[in-house]
């Protein structure tokens, strides 16, 4: 016999943030809508109401006013209708199609050969310190055009603004770098973009500075905002499902084998990571109007917390939901990147991620290029090693043993 809980989980416990699986499965199960009283906002867990606050237009970003705006700028996320639908034809062509392959793919192979080159002769490496956390904010860097002796100073950037995101517990600290980052970004990047209008070239800036659409242009503003919006979603998410990847398939050998054997299992074996382990556990939404939703009604403008984290096991939607499996016949690899996605980790409708494709192609590039380096890799210490994070969450450090015997 099972009994319910007489108190929802908090998701700001220490509890919580060692495993939130178990207390994932707790909400869906007994509290599907929780108003979490030390941040006097609402909490949604099951499938069906996270992809919901994602696609029905009554569920805003407004959000995003104050958990991004002072940090990155206003932003693509914060702007809806013409406003953002312009803005979104105007950065969308650089991370698809022929662009991505042709412009910025040499760039991403480079970057990812001389990450592993550091270590290639190595017996052991940490694969989040010395590739996944360097190679996505690195190969942003490169296609911005920016200074390459800069990949240093842009690291610890991304890291603030992260930092800052994920502030939940409003950390006067955290939140000081996070402004800190904002003000050094922007005296970085206005007059680069500034030059770059007058002397455009061939790199992503030039064609952020350049680019038209009904004769709407983006501000030097617009263009900061955005980059440094690239920095902390494009880094943070291909970071941490690289990261998670290996830990996954190194945890499941059979798996890793036949990924080894077949390349063509990559896509699937990250489509499957992102519903298994998300690199982004939660996503914030704002209603404009009462919204009834699984457990009750959340009331107009109130801060909804959606945890993908918990949406992406939901047994009403996806079969053992607790095992990694990149067989599974329930998760479509072919429109896993796209914004008919199955899973939730790239949220869903208007505000699909921008930077899906990059991402995959990223991941394709470096899950390729680690296998082809390091055909015998096995964690160091025979221990899976723990995921971190809140709002963002993936291993905070991946020791691997890179040769047999080492």
């Amino acid at each position: 016999m099972t009994t319910t809980p007489s108190t929802a989980p908090d998701i700001l416990s220490p509890e919580f943030a060692a495993d939130p699986y178990p207390a994932y499965r707790i909400m869906r199960e007994d509290f599907p809508l929780i108003h979490h009283h030390t941040t006097d906002g609402y909490i949604v867990s099951r499938y069906e109401d996270v992809a919901r606050a994602f696609k029905d237009p009554v569920f805003t970003s407004h959000n995003y006013d104050w958990q991004i705006e002072p940090v990155h700028g206003r932003t693509i996320l914060q702007m809806d209708g013409r406003e953002h639908s312009v803005r979104r034809a105007l950065v969308a062509p650089a991370f698809r199609g022929r662009e991505l392959r042709e412009k910025f793919l040499p760039v991403i192979e480079r970057n990812s050969r001389e990450l592993i080159d550091a270590f290639r002769d190595a017996p052991e490496a940490d694969l989040v310190g010395q590739y996944a956390t360097r190679f996505p904010i690195n190969v942003i860097v490169d296609m911005l055009g920016l200074d390459r002796a800069d990949h240093g100073r842009f690291h610890v950037w991304y890291t603030s603004m992260i930092d800052f995101l994920g502030n939940l517990s409003q950390d006067p600290e955290v939140a000081a770098a996070g402004l800190r980052t904002r003000d050094e970004l922007a005296a970085y990047m206005i007059p680069i973009i500034q030059d770059r209008r007058a002397h455009p070239g061939d790199d992503l800036l030039s064609v952020l500075c350049t680019a038209e659409i009904d004769g709407t242009r983006m501000s030097d503003e617009d263009i900061k905002a955005f980059v440094s919006l690239l920095l902390a979603a494009g880094g943070e998410t291909t970071d941490k499902a690289i990261a998670s990847i290996f830990r996954n398939l190194l945890a499941h050998p059979e798996q890793l084998a036949a990924v080894r054997e077949d390349r063509t299992l990559i896509p699937a074996a990250f489509a499957e990571t992102l519903r298994f382990t998300p690199p982004v556990h939660m996503i914030f939404r704002q209603p404009r109007e009462d919204v009834e939703v699984s457990g009750g009604t959340i009331p107009a403008g109130a801060t909804v917390t959606c945890l993908i984290g918990a949406a992406n096991r939901d047994e009403s939607r996806y079969a053992d939901p607790d095992t990694f499996n990149i067989f599974r016949a329930d998760l479509t690899t072919a429109s896993a990147f796209s914004a008919a996605a199955d899973h939730l980790a790239f949220a869903l409708g208007r505000h699909f991620c921008v930077g899906a494709l990059l991402a995959k192609t990223e991941v394709e590039v470096g899950v390729n290029h680690l296998l082809d380096a390091f055909p015998a890799m096995a964690f160091a210490d025979g221990e899976v090693p723990a995921e971190a994070g809140v709002f963002t969450r993936g291993p905070g450090s991946l020791r691997v043993r890179l040769a047999q015997g080492a």
